[in-house]
């Protein structure tokens, strides 16, 4: 592995997963295989990681700020953070070698910016996240994204869909140059206040997300410096389970996000593959 990067590898027998037995080689080796799928979205985005160096039954951590000890073939971002009320240094990872290094670091997970480095304030994508709450199920999530593509295919929009590798789904929209979070925001929620109109459990206000046998359809993350779980990102859950891009197809009744993991998601097709070919008009 180490004649494919100039990475430095440590500790690969270390147990990030224990109840998967997955050590920290094999994640490295699952990112490095699913690298051309996903370098192309993350391109030129700050990203943020949770780390987990003693695994996942321990405590981990985010880190926004590249950490000491980054080579300096890693490309850095620097951006004012309000919340942190300061510069912060954003790794963005645009090859190989860097995801590689991510991988080794045991950042399990990897959160990215819905825009890129250019420009921060304009988004790629309308972001709905869509969340069961208890007693309702995947199932109950798989129908209401499904509602999601109905309207959205009504309104002449091509969407992609991708398992939060929790118990969510992500329905993305890529949209042209220069309608702002704003103007993504609105809309999605606009979305969201249709369906919760045409169906009892839908919800699409904040006020009301954690209601039981409810699905809340987010549009929160719509905003400027907030981020979404990457597009074949590993989640820190027992069965290392995949943020996992799907063909509509898939998603119906039965589906169960615990299918997608490191051991199956990096034999699949990947059906995001010119995703950024369908650039789109939200609106006005």
């Amino acid at each position: 592995m180490e004649k494919l990067t100039k990475v430095q590898f440590t500790n690969l027998d270390k147990v990030l997963f224990p109840q998967a037995e997955i050590t920290k080689g094999k994640m490295i080796e699952y990112y490095v295989r699913i690298a051309p799928k996903v370098l192309n979205i993350l391109k030129d985005r700050p990203v943020n990681l949770k780390r987990f160096p003693n695994g996942i039954d321990k405590d981990g951590f985010f880190e926004q700020d590249a950490p000491i000890g980054t080579p300096p073939w890693v490309k850095i971002f620097k951006r004012y953070s309000a919340s942190a009320k300061r510069y912060v240094g954003y790794i963005v990872c645009n090859d190989l070698d860097t995801i590689a290094w991510i991988a080794n670091l045991a950042a399990v997970e990897i959160h990215m910016s819905l825009s890129r480095t250019f420009d921060m304030k304009i988004p790629d994508f309308a972001f709905f996240d869509i969340d069961p709450e208890p007693p309702l199920t995947f199932d109950d999530t798989a129908a209401v994204t499904l509602l999601v593509k109905e309207k959205l295919d009504a309104l002449g929009l091509v969407s992609f869909v991708k398992t939060s590798g929790k118990k969510g789904l992500h329905v993305l929209v890529p949209i042209d140059d220069g309608f702002t979070y704003k103007q993504t925001r609105d809309f999605v929620h606009k979305v969201g206040i249709e369906l919760s109109k045409e169906s009892d459990i839908i919800v699409s206000e904040l006020s009301r997300s954690k209601e039981r046998g409810t699905v809340f359809i987010d549009y929160l993350q719509n905003a400027t410096g907030k981020t979404m779980i990457a597009p074949y990102s590993l989640r820190a859950a027992p069965g290392a389970t995949v943020s996992t891009p799907l063909e509509w197809g898939e998603v119906k009744k039965g589906i169960r996000p615990d299918e997608f993991t490191i051991s199956t998601v990096a034999k699949r097709g990947d059906p995001w593959k010119g995703i950024f070919g369908n650039k789109q008009k939200i609106g006005s």
